[in-house]
């Protein structure tokens, strides 16, 4: 990988694409009105996926960037599940019949922190208004230091057979300085649990660019976690934006480390794993080389969501909770932020979708170049374009930012077959923004490229 390249680029501002538009693009002007009408308009044969956003946490870990606020009342917690339950009967509803669903995933703040028999039912509120397959992957992003044995009970009840577990860095100082102390030993302790409950599909996060990290502390978490044996890894880079998340303000800006110290970070962890046996899928995700998704990135059919990278084929994904994105053929939606705005509308009978955007036909062409270079590294343009209808020529002429790419070697042109150089890979990203014609380089909404 060329550190030239990294220092180049890598401090450019780009979205991390799990959507094409990018959600800062939505709009007011697509509602619940709009929703409810794309819903009654889903294909008979139609599969989804559901998204449930649960917004809460014992304590803010300060490099977070999810919609996410600290609750000490349970109740507060409980109200809130009854909402989700009335939200997915009122999509259904809306729906008018009982559609096949093929992945659910229960994203955060801390999922786990709704009571067990809470949870029990949500999923049972799920399995009754939605058809829900019995080979379906049903997933929950788990806090290691809050998770008890009485969900992990419930979890392995409810058919939960994947579990993405939140690690960052095992450094007590890195740790210390993100306002998130979690030993070796707890997190062990889960991975052995959720074994224990039959739950064998496990995920770590990890993160690199945090306040205080080194090449030398990111590998040795990478060694502490292998330890425990994950069958895949997420490994982001921070975002550091306290513009926007102010509780990020905590954090030191002087411990941060640059562009060019992210990128050897970076390097270090995606080289340790790979000489573990995983095999590196598209940006940032590893995976042991018998897994679903290994599997989907060779045969070319992984696909990219609001989850990040993803073998679901669906074109339906349902999100329910406050602030959740859902995606229909027809566009996006997203749900009132706020808990309270979100609680009211679905109170009064209204879906709770604050914003959205509409698809053009030269929207879906783009998301798909798109998705392409996020999941292979390469996108086939005379193929695309075949089969929207539009002629590649064209497409290559108004992607101006592609120019510079190609002449610093990141991207190779082989006819209409465009490629990302191997040792360029870091900034797919970069080549990706070359066919996003929304994107504003002078509004700092996104993470560093690199």
């Amino acid at each position: 990988m060329r550190t030239d390249l990294a220092a180049s680029y890598g401090e450019e501002r780009l979205p991390r694409y799990t959507s094409y538009p990018t959600a800062p693009h939505f709009s007011p002007a697509v509602g619940p009105d709009t929703y409810a009408e794309w819903l009654a308009g889903l294909p008979a044969g139609a599969s989804a996926s559901l998204y449930l956003h649960v917004p809460f946490c014992r304590e803010m870990c300060w490099y977070c960037g999810c919609h996410t606020q600290i609750v000490r009342r349970d109740g507060l917690i409980a109200a809130y599940q009854r909402t989700l339950r009335s939200e997915i009967a009122q999509v259904s509803e809306t729906i008018g019949r009982r559609i096949k669903v093929e992945h659910i995933h229960f994203g955060g703040g801390t999922p786990t922190i709704m009571a067990p028999e809470a949870f029990a039912e949500l999923m049972a509120a799920m399995r009754h208004s939605f058809f829900v397959l019995p080979s379906a992957e049903i997933a929950v992003e788990i806090d290691p230091r809050t998770l008890t044995s009485e969900m992990v009970e419930a979890m392995r009840l409810s058919g939960v057979n994947r579990a993405s577990l939140g690690v960052q860095s095992f450094d007590p100082v890195v740790q210390r300085a993100i306002n998130r102390v979690q030993s070796h030993e707890q997190t062990a302790s889960v991975v052995d649990r959720l074994h224990g409950a039959g739950i064998n599909g496990i995920n770590f996060d990890l993160i690199y660019g945090l306040p205080h990290q080194t090449v030398a502390s990111c590998l040795d978490t990478v060694r502490r976690s292998l330890e425990l044996g994950p069958d895949r890894f997420s490994v982001f880079g921070y975002a550091h934006v306290p513009d926007f998340k102010k509780h990020q303000r905590m954090i030191n800006e002087a411990a941060l480390p640059d562009g060019l110290a992210r990128h050897d970070q970076a390097c270090a962890i995606a080289n340790a794993l790979k000489e573990a046996g995983y095999v590196q899928i598209g940006l940032d995700h590893f995976a042991r080389p018998d897994d679903a998704m290994a599997v989907a990135f060779e045969e070319r059919t992984l696909r990219r969501n609001f989850q990040g990278y993803t073998t679901d084929k669906g074109e339906v994904l349902l999100g329910f909770g406050a602030s959740a994105i859902g995606h229909l053929p027809q566009g996006y939606v997203q749900n009132q932020v706020q808990i309270g705005a979100y609680a009211q509308s679905i109170a009064a009978g209204r879906l709770a979708t604050a914003k959205g955007y509409g698809l053009t036909d030269d929207d879906r062409l783009r998301a798909d170049i798109i998705e392409r270079i996020m999941c292979e590294f390469s996108a086939d343009l005379g193929d695309i374009c075949a089969r929207h209808g539009a002629e590649p020529e064209a497409m290559l002429q108004s992607a101006a930012r592609l120019k510079p790419l190609i002449s610093d070697g990141i991207v190779r042109l082989d006819g209409d077959r465009l490629a990302v150089a191997s040792d360029s890979r870091f900034l797919v990203r970069s080549v990706a923004a070359a066919f996003d014609a929304h994107l504003d380089p002078a509004k700092q909404l996104h993470s560093r490229a690199v």
